[in-house]
């Protein structure tokens, strides 16, 4: 065997690894602190039941086991809501649904953390394109007995400990009205958020620590959406429309697709799911409320290459809807919500060019999805537009019109009882039958050589390439003298993965992937809404609805529509066909409880003490504006700034700019514009020794009318003197005059 030779760029890769190593497992020993404010509440202790089991199929004319069988009316196991809040009056004596719509902020830190979702190192928050948002949406019967909530909101996953704080506050406030059993939470799966929000260690590291600010931030804005949704319910009704949305999508794998029957194959006109299913929701005066729509489609629009907090394509398609109902109010504001919710996406791209290699053009839509000259990390798929900015509004454009066409014909309404089911299940350790004599059992997580490849949307660690079926004995030894070897039985039961992280077997300081995993479903009416803890295929997602769908049929309940609603709960990376891999609920047990870890390593980007250059002072104005400006220019302004991420613990200002209008009539100036208007950017350039500048631009739409504006910077800054704690200051710009014409 030749021997193996590394360039000296994979010698410097392997030097830092080692290196990273290192300091990663010293941080893990030593940095891991008490996170201050979030305590292991009672109500989810972190003990472990007996593992789950399904029970083997029921032969031809056998009775089914009586804890499975379904039931149209309540499916949980808990007491009586009994809220500790005083309850909205519901009115009884109508036909319909109670009906409650809640928006809140959940951006977080916008400066000094990763963005979740590419994992890729030095992708670092320095700025803010959009803001983040909880959309929570209430559905009861009318007598209130029975109720559900769904909460799709703009971050990459929801995490586990994300999902068991927001339970624990809503149990605090409403008693057991709000529950695991009837509370989903969905992220859309937008790459562009920050991380730093979850427990389990591989995540923790790809964090790079773990934010209490973001993570704070995110469970208040949650919770406070919730809570909106529960104060504005009135009686209303709830219509369903479905369709086909044609040219914001190509499957980025179809390669393990084809690897699906082609008889299973062959009932699908494409490789995707085209079908949009869409919620309309109005009170029973005909009042518009809101919507929640379900379409599979990854929101990678923007690149691995960006450092702006956004919301990408599915968050456009959100701005668009609700800037249309909310006329009069700013992005964000407003009483209408529009939510664009995830579902099977694993395998969707909206990069419709498809993969081509950067340095050539030539297409690289193959297995390996690797180009001839530089490998995988030259094979990138490319969306519609010029760039990453365009392509998110023409992928969030295309969203935006067929829902808004579903939603203004939609008439078939949605009727019948609400009913919800939940479980934990220890996904280490269940036994499935395949038949009547054979069975096959899950095992410990692991993660393999192609996970560490990327995708076509955002390419990994050099080295590695899709659909990698061997290991690589450099790799391995690395890993073994590292972290330890996996045992026999993991790298058995992942077979043909092989397995590149042991992650089920590493404890240390924490677990560092959940072996417990939800596993719910809830009802309204002939609606079944799925939740899955990961990213299901297109194929495993198609599967799945018609299982559920079977399973709903065996008990007499026809015609139901099932809706995939993806990134909910707790995050379980991707989930895909056998085929693809080689390349009564009224009586269901609650689970084993999962943990809810006290001990978490702080970040490991400090807080320092911003300062500002000698004779300036925060939002001093360093490059002011032109005087003058037509519609289709773009203005720009760059102060003196502080760390953005202080405002995530202080919330004196909503916004960190505002673009703003002179109205001579009344002798005022009219906010026009805030940093959630996709019109603004917000940049944040990091300095040394706490010095830093804020660049905000203004791309001056078409429907801007003439006149006199101005732009405002608002912000944080640290302070500390000696031998005293931190404190936050908050400032305002100068502002920077300027005028905006139509014609020169």
């Amino acid at each position: 065997m030749a021997k193996r030779t590394f360039s000296s760029f994979e010698i410097f890769l392997i030097f830092l690894l080692v290196i990273t190593t290192g300091i990663t497992v010293a941080l893990l020993s030593l940095l891991f602190i008490t996170s201050g404010t979030i305590e292991n509440h009672t109500g989810f202790p972190s003990t472990q039941g007996p593992p789950a089991t399904q029970s083997p199929p029921a032969t031809q004319g056998s009775a089914a086991p009586q804890n499975s069988t379904p039931s149209r009316g309540p499916t949980t196991t808990q007491a009586s809501p009994t809220p500790s809040t005083p309850e909205p009056t519901l009115f009884q004596n109508f036909s319909g649904y109670h009906i409650g719509v809640g928006r809140a902020d959940c951006t977080g830190q916008v400066s000094d953390i990763n963005l979740m979702g590419y994992a890729k190192t030095g992708q670092y928050a320095r700025g803010i394109l959009t803001r983040l948002y909880s959309r929570a949406f209430i559905m009861a019967e009318p007598d209130g007995s029975n109720r559900i909530v769904f909460v799709s909101i703009d971050i990459g996953m929801v995490s586990q400990r994300l999902r068991l704080e927001v339970l624990s506050r809503l149990q605090n406030k409403y008693g057991s009205l709000y529950r695991r059993d009837n509370v989903i939470l969905s992220g859309t799966h937008t790459h562009s958020g920050p991380a730093g929000y979850f427990q389990y260690t591989t995540f923790v590291i790809a964090s790079e620590g773990f934010s209490n600010r973001t993570f704070e931030y995110m469970v208040t804005g949650i919770v406070e959406s919730v809570e909106i949704a529960h104060k504005n319910m009135k009686p209303g009704k709830i219509f369903i429309n479905k369709g086909t949305v044609d040219g914001a999508q190509i499957n980025r794998s179809p390669t393990s697709y084809l690897w699906n029957p082609q008889s299973e194959r062959a009932r699908y006109s494409s490789n995707t799911d085209k079908e949009m299913v869409l919620l309309k929701m109005v009170d029973l005066n005909g009042e518009e409320l809101g919507l929640i729509s379900w379409f599979a489609i990854h929101p990678v629009s923007m690149k691995n290459t960006n450092h702006l907090v956004n919301s990408d394509n599915v968050g456009y398609a959100s701005y668009l809807f609700e800037q249309e109902k909310n006329k009069g109010y700013l992005p964000g504001e407003g009483p209408y919500v529009a939510a664009f919710a995830s579902s099977n996406l694993g395998d969707v791209s909206p990069n419709v060019l498809g993969p081509q290699c950067t340095n050539t053009g030539e297409s690289c839509d193959n297995a390996n999805s690797s180009c001839p000259i530089g490998g995988p990390s030259m094979c990138v798929a490319m969306g519609p537009g010029q760039d990453m900015f365009e392509s998110t509004q023409i992928i969030g454009r295309i969203i935006y019109d067929k829902a808004k066409e579903l939603y203004e014909s939609a008439s078939q309404e949605v009727t019948g009882p609400l009913a919800s089911a939940h479980q934990w299940v220890n996904m280490t350790d269940v036994t499935v039958w395949l038949n009547s004599t054979h069975t096959v059992k899950t095992c410990k997580p692991a993660l393999g050589y192609s996970f560490a490849a990327g995708t076509i949307d955002g390419f990994g660690t050099v080295s590695f390439t899709q659909g990698m079926t061997e290991g690589d004995s450099f790799w391995d030894t690395l890993r073994d003298q590292v972290l330890g070897k996996p045992s026999e039985e993991i790298k058995e039961c992942h077979k043909p993965k092989p397995v590149l992280l042991q992650t089920g077997e590493l404890l240390n300081p924490h677990p560092w992937h959940p072996d417990i995993v939800d596993v719910q479903i809830v009802t309204l009416g002939f609606l079944a809404i799925t939740a899955i803890p990961g990213e299901f295929t297109t194929m495993s997602g198609r599967r799945l609805r018609q299982a559920v769908r079977e399973e709903f049929e065996a008990y007499g309940m026809l015609n139901m529509t099932v809706v995939i609603s993806g990134l909910c709960n707790v995050y379980t990376h991707y989930i895909t066909t056998y085929e693809e891999y080689q390349d009564t609920v009224a009586n269901l047990s609650s689970g084993p409880k999962p943990p809810f870890f006290e001990e978490l390593m702080s970040p490991l980007i400090p807080n320092i003490v911003d300062r500002a250059p000698e004779g300036t002072t925060f939002g001093d104005v360093l490059l002011p504006a032109n005087t003058i400006y037509r519609v289709g220019e773009v203005v720009e302004v760059t102060f003196v700034g502080a760390n953005p991420k202080n405002s995530a613990e202080n919330r004196t200002h909503q916004t960190f700019l505002t673009v703003e209008k002179y109205e001579a009539t009344s002798a005022t100036w009219q906010i026009m514009h805030n940093d959630a208007s996709w019109e603004t950017r917000f940049y944040w350039h990091k300095g040394s020794l706490g010095l830093s500048n804020a660049t905000i631009q203004w791309h001056i739409p078409d429907t801007a009318q003439p006149g006199t504006y101005r732009i405002k910077y608002f912000g944080h800054s640290r302070k500390q003197d000696l031998l005293k704690p931190a404190v936050l200051l908050s400032f305002e710009s100068t502002p920077s005059v300027f005028e905006v014409t139509t014609t020169w």
